[in-house]
């Protein structure tokens, strides 16, 4: 079987996903429901690795629910994917981008994927229901607001502040409890231990970091055989 490598672009409102190497891209809302179709679609891939950023809150709903359903998960050190696609010369511009480099990150660099205690997948399945409980509510409050009457809008703008600061708390809750990766000061000396710095670009080599190279008439060759195209496709 193929090994399929997966990328994930993290921001408030979506999930850009991108798959190796079938190149199949797609988003999806960053919200409850959305993510719980994107687990399902990716659990029928069987990726062998699943990469984010690590951006504070953002991913926290992703991961959890990721890491639930026990699919191969590592969440990286942006500066270290920054850091490998400068190596590639492919520094994206794009959230489509960012994921295509992140599964390309996956399938080079591959991170070592923790798995979740029993103990700590009960939590999280935990949180993930008292943040959906708590998101229906605001959602709730938000559909009572637009009929209240002018004298209780107060009071409902009241509880939906407060039920979004519980939300806000359980996702830090959440994000302390998926040890999915060492910390992130660490994370670099170990990826560097084990590949001797970043894969030479489009590339499993795991060598020294390449040198600049001029360019190939029909496109630029690493040392190890293998070809980026002037495309610019990995």
């Amino acid at each position: 079987m193929t090994d399929v490598f997966v990328g994930i672009d993290v921001s408030k409102d979506r999930l850009d996903v991108a798959a190796r190497p079938s190149g199949e891209s797609w988003q999806v809302a960053n919200t409850e429901l959305s993510i719980a179709s994107l687990v399902k679609r990716l659990a029928k891939l069987h990726p062998t690795l699943v990469v984010l950023e690590a951006t504070g809150r953002l991913e926290s709903a992703a991961v959890s629910a990721l890491a639930v359903a026990d699919i191969p998960l590592a969440i990286v050190n942006p500066r270290h994917v920054r850091d490998f696609a400068r190596s590639t010369g492919k520094l994206a511009k794009t959230d489509k981008l960012d994921a295509q480099m992140l599964a390309r990150f996956a399938d080079a660099v591959r991170p070592e994927p923790r798995p979740l205690p029993d103990e700590t997948q009960q939590r999280l399945e935990a949180l993930l229901v008292r943040r959906r409980q708590l998101l229906g509510m605001v959602t709730a409050e938000r559909n009572r607001r637009r009929r209240a009457p002018a004298m209780t809008r107060a009071e409902i703008d009241e509880h939906i502040a407060w039920l979004q600061i519980r939300v806000e708390a359980i996702e830090d809750e959440l994000n302390k409890e998926h040890p999915l990766q060492p910390p992130l000061a660490r994370e670099g000396r170990a990826l560097a231990e084990r590949t001797g710095g970043w894969p030479d670009a489009g590339c499993h080599h795991r060598g020294p970091a390449p040198r600049a190279r001029r360019p190939h008439a029909q496109g630029d060759r690493c040392s190890s055989g293998c070809r980026a195209t002037q495309s610019g496709r990995w």
